[in-house]
């Protein structure tokens, strides 16, 4: 018969403060001699720096922010699009995925025109920058919005 165990690590025992010196914590029960934080509801607030200015305090935090809110775009040279597609081949999301350029979890993806582009290529994604478009226009290659759309200009 076999015996089911939990893994080591697993079951952590509990501390128990204030049994004698010999278990190790007795006496202080582990919190050292006098202080603010050997004593009963001792201890500093979060975000406490000891009477310094606190960091929240220190940084404006005037007007509003953007960020939180701001798309962000997977970026795509057209050099690895010339590196990894044959002519002729369409470019979107899950070509893209299949020959590993992005994640499945990234779903917005913009092509810069770094780099030549010999290849003509259907590219069906989000954004294009203008130098991207032209290379891949001069070649004989398609620019779309995935939905099959014309794609806005992006002049980023």
């Amino acid at each position: 018969m076999r015996v089911v165990r939990a893994p080591k690590g697993a079951n952590i025992r509990r501390r128990i403060v204030g049994r004698g010196r010999s278990s190790g914590f007795g006496k202080t029960s582990g919190r050292g001699h006098k202080g603010q934080k050997a004593r009963s509801g001792g201890g500093t607030r979060l975000g406490f720096e000891g009477g310094q200015m606190p960091l929240y305090r220190r940084v404006a935090s005037r007007g509003f922010s953007n960020h939180p809110f701001k798309t962000q775009y997977v970026v795509i040279n057209v050099s690895s699009l010339e590196r990894v597609y044959g002519d002729g081949e369409t470019v979107n999301l899950d070509t893209l995925h299949q020959k590993g350029l992005v994640k499945r979890s990234e779903t917005l993806v913009k092509i810069l025109g770094d780099g030549e582009i010999k290849k003509k290529l259907e590219v069906a994604i989000d954004a294009v920058s203008v130098s991207a478009r032209m290379k891949i226009e001069k070649v004989g290659g398609k620019v779309s919005k995935p939905d099959g759309a014309a794609i806005k200009v992006d002049l980023q």
